[in-house]
């Protein structure tokens, strides 16, 4: 065994003073390097920063995502040439954004979408988050405004609906051409100019024409594109029947092909007042026979041009007649009317259209208390064509408010009809 060192005795306040500690080792050169203190430093900052990033990033991405304020759908308008802070300031507004637009501003900001906010009228869902409000604006989705160009009105009736029409802008130069634009139910956003209006009812016709001509019946004597839409805009004028416009341009193309004068009251209204569409008043019996360019009952054939703007029924139904041999319809009192290819059968369907009338009058119990100055066989906006003069009234199909004028008198040696019920001069 090992012996143990002898410990030396130590005095008695020796054994009181506490044990002395070694020193602390001394702090190496490269520790108090002003490199590394600088480097440490940048790093804790960096760590802070990302730190607060990070946090940054998850509340502003459940801002963004959020439900919005919205409480119904709404539509703003965003005006031409807004900034940043406009919109914000727009919307903020209208309560689609909270109260708070900074937000909005650093969304847009965050998303860098600045440059790609777009004026426009936008429709905005109910709670829409700040990330839908702002794609909204960014893709543009502007409302889209349905307009609808009724069937059988002149170019010029189509330009003053337009320019009453508060959702365009600009001014138009000129009435464009008759029958060059085609009624339809269009969808435009808010501040469309009238031009661009024009000009894409105008495209919409030329595409239509060439469909329908190219599928035209190949018998039927109509030589050009421009001949369609004429007999087209007639057809259109006549009947706001479906059902009957191919059998209305089967009686004028059978009498094209007899060189039969077509006798249509509408092309009468069109010589007196053009494109203004209705005359206001009867056709007085000496404006039948009056010397026009459009006037039916005096030129042979097709008036020179369209006298309306037909729609895609009526183009078809000139492009395809029915196939009968018709040559006069007339009222039926129901709002259609009775056809016929003979002028005796043609007048039955008349008196009977008069006994109809003579019922009704008899069994109404009060009287107008202002009885019409004219008969009920004056003349309609939109008479029907190829009538002798026996034929009746029919609803007016909505572009004038004349009531309908009797008409057609057997051609070719023909007994005359009884004298019409025309206003006279």
């Amino acid at each position: 065994m090992s012996e143990r060192p002898p410990i030396s005795p130590r005095s008695p306040r020796a054994a009181l003073e506490p044990e002395q500690l070694p020193p602390p080792p001394k702090r190496s050169d490269r520790a108090r390097n002003p490199l590394v203190i600088i480097g440490n430093a940048i790093i804790t900052l960096l760590l802070v920063v990302m730190l607060g990033a990070g946090g940054i990033y998850v509340y502003g991405k459940q801002k963004i995502e959020a439900a919005g304020p919205l409480q119904d759908d709404k539509v703003v308008n965003i005006p031409q040439r807004a900034g940043l802070g406009d919109i914000a300031e727009i919307l903020q507004r209208e309560g689609v954004i909270e109260n708070n637009r900074w937000v909005f501003i650093g969304s847009v900001l965050a998303l860098k979408a600045r440059a790609d906010l777009k004026p426009g009228e936008y429709s905005f869902q109910k709670n829409a988050s700040l990330r839908d409000v702002i794609g909204t604006i960014v893709e543009g989705k502007v409302v889209q405004h349905a307009v609808t160009i009724p069937e059988g009105l002149t170019s010029e009736q189509i330009v003053a609906r337009l320019s009453e029409n508060n959702i365009f802008t600009g001014s138009l130069r000129e009435i464009p051409r008759e029958g060059t634009l085609l009624p339809e139910t269009y969808k435009f956003p808010r501040g469309t100019l009238r031009e661009q209006v024009i000009n894409r009812m105008q495209q919409a016709q030329k595409r239509v024409l060439a469909e329908v001509w190219e599928r035209r019946n190949p018998e039927i004597p109509i030589k050009s594109p421009e001949q369609l839409v004429t007999l087209a805009s007639l057809v259109e004028k006549e009947t706001s029947k479906p059902d009957e416009r191919s059998r209305v341009s089967a009686v004028f193309i059978n009498r094209l092909q007899k060189k039969m004068k077509l006798q249509s009251d509408p092309t009468i209204i069109y010589g007196l007042v053009g494109g203004k569409g209705t005359l206001g008043r009867p056709i007085k019996r000496s404006e039948i026979q009056q010397p026009s360019p459009y006037n039916t009952y005096v030129i042979e054939g097709l008036p020179p041009g369209p006298i309306a703007n037909p729609g895609r029924a009526s183009l078809e139904a000139a492009a395809n007649p029915a196939r009968t041999r018709d040559l006069y319809f007339v009222a039926d009192g129901s709002g259609g009317h009775a056809f016929s290819d003979g002028y005796d059968q043609h007048l039955k369907n008349v008196a009977k259209l008069r006994a109809q009338e003579r019922q009704t009058q008899n069994d109404t119990v009060e009287p107008p208390e202002d009885p019409p100055a004219t008969s009920a066989t004056t003349p309609d906006a939109n008479a029907s064509a190829a009538q002798p003069p026996a034929a009746a009234a029919k609803p007016a199909k909505g572009n004038g408010a004349q009531k309908k004028r009797t008409r057609n008198a057997p051609q070719n040696g023909a007994a005359p009809a009884a004298p019409t019920a025309t206003d006279q001069d």
